[in-house]
C-alpha cells in the first residue's frame, strides 16, 4: 500500500472503502460471526472459501467459492479481486495450511489479510510463549509481512459464552454434574468476548474508510488498525463473578453445586505434561489455567477499544445463558445422531 497519508492524494480510481471481503471458515465458530456481521452492514461483499465437500452452514447471503488446498490456483481464482482476507480455522488444521492460504493471497494480490489469531494480547509475548499460540501467531503475521501484506489482528481474550460451554477445562465449568473448579481464589480478572461481539468489532473496522479525506478530516479510519490488534472486550470478569451469573441464570445456589479449587500453576504444569506426550486432551486445560494466573494473566481491559468502535454493552446474564444453552444444542444434536 502506498504510504501517502490522504485519500486525495491517492492515484485515480483509488477506492477509500473496503468492499470485497474473502473469509477461510464462515461456518465455524468465530467465522461464522464474522461474516454474518460483514453482510449486515450492507457495505461488503463476503464470499466463504470452502472445501466442494464442505457441509458447514454459512451466513445468508455469503457467495461461496469451492478451493482445494493443495491445489493453490484454486484459492488463488477464489481470491481474485477482494481487497481483505480474513482466516478463521480451528486450532487441528494441518500447520501448513495458514502459509497456503497466505502464499495464494499475496499471489492473488490481496493487500490485507486478518490471520488466524483471535485471543489474548499480541503484547504479552510471555503469556504468548508459555501457551504455545503466541510464537505461532506472530510467526503468520510476520509471513503476511514479508509476503508485502498488512495485517490486522484481534485481541479478545477467550469468547465468554464458547468458553462457557466448553467444559471443566476452560472456565471450569461442567453443567452436566453441576460442578465447578475454581482456579486460586476465583478472584482473577480476565478480558473475555462473547462471539457475536468480536464479528460487530471487525465488522466496524472494515466499514471505516481506509484513509482520512485530507488533513481536515480526524475520523477513525481503517489505516489506523493496520499492523496491530483490535482490543476489545465484552467483560472484564473472573471465575467467582461468572458463578454468581451461573446461579442467578440456573436459579441455584453453592449448596447445589459441588466446588473444588485448583492451583493455577499446578493445573498448568498438569495440562503442559499432557501435552508433551502428546495428549492433546491436556491443552485446553493448559491454555486457561496459564491464562488464569494472577500475577500474569490476560488482562487488557486497559486496552479495550470499545468506546472507539461503538460497540454495545452486553448484559452479562443474558451472555451466560446463551453459553448454558450452547450446552443444550449439543446435547441435542448427540441425541440426534445416537437416535
Amino acid at each position: 500500500m502506498s504510504r501517502i497519508e490522504y485519500a486525495k492524494d491517492q492515484p485515480a480510481g483509488f477506492l477509500n472503502n473496503i468492499e470485497k471481503v474473502a473469509i477461510v471458515g464462515a461456518g465455524g465458530t468465530i467465522g461464522w460471526h464474522i461474516a454474518e456481521a460483514l453482510l449486515s452492514t450492507g457495505k461488503h461483499t463476503v464470499t466463504a472459501l470452502t472445501r466442494k465437500d464442505s457441509s458447514n452452514k454459512l451466513p445468508k447471503g455469503a457467495l461461496v467459492a469451492s478451493i482445494d488446498y493443495n491445489d493453490e490456483e484454486t484459492i488463488i481464482a477464489a481470491l481474485k479481486d477482494h481487497q481483505f482476507f480474513i482466516i478463521t480455522m480451528a486450532p487441528t488444521a494441518p500447520r501448513d495450511t495458514h502459509s497456503k492460504l497466505v502464499q495464494a493471497a499475496a499471489k492473488a494480490g490481496i493487500r490485507y489479510v486478518m490471520p488466524n489469531d483471535y485471543g489474548g494480547d499480541i503484547e504479552n509475548t510471555k503469556l504468548g510463549e508459555d501457551i504455545m499460540l503466541g510464537t505461532i501467531a506472530k510467526a503468520h503475521r510476520d509471513e503476511i509481512e514479508k509476503l508485502g501484506m498488512q495485517w490486522i489482528t484481534v485481541s479478545c481474550g477467550f469468547w465468554y459464552d464458547y468458553s462457557l460451554a466448553g467444559g471443566e477445562a476452560r472456565f471450569g465449568f461442567d453443567f452436566d454434574k453441576r460442578s465447578v473448579t475454581i482456579y486460586d481464589d476465583g478472584n482473577t480478572k480476565n478480558s473475555t468476548s462473547n462471539l457475536a461481539n468480536v464479528g460487530r468489532a471487525v465488522a466496524k473496522v472494515l466499514s471505516l474508510k481506509i484513509l482520512a479525506e485530507d488533513s481536515s478530516d480526524e475520523s477513525l479510519t481503517f489505516s489506523k488498525f493496520l499492523m496491530k490488534s483490535i482490543y476489545i472486550q465484552s467483560f472484564h470478569i473472573s471465575q467467582n463473578e461468572m458463578f454468581e451469573s451461573v446461579k442467578r441464570v440456573t436459579g441455584t445456589e453453592d449448596t447445589d453445586w459441588t466446588i473444588t479449587h485448583e492451583s493455577t500453576k499446578q493445573r498448568y504444569e498438569d495440562g503442559l505434561a499432557q501435552v508433551r506426550i502428546g495428549n492433546m486432551a491436556g491443552f485446553s486445560k493448559m491454555l486457561y489455567a496459564r491464562t488464569f494466573y494472577p500475577d500474569s494473566n490476560s488482562d487488557h481491559s486497559n486496552k479495550a477499544q470499545n468506546l472507539l468502535l461503538g460497540l454495545p454493552d452486553e448484559s452479562l446474564d443474558e451472555s451466560t445463558r446463551a453459553g448454558i444453552d450452547m450446552v443444550k444444542e449439543l446435547q441435542l444434536r448427540v441425541e440426534r445422531m445416537a437416535s
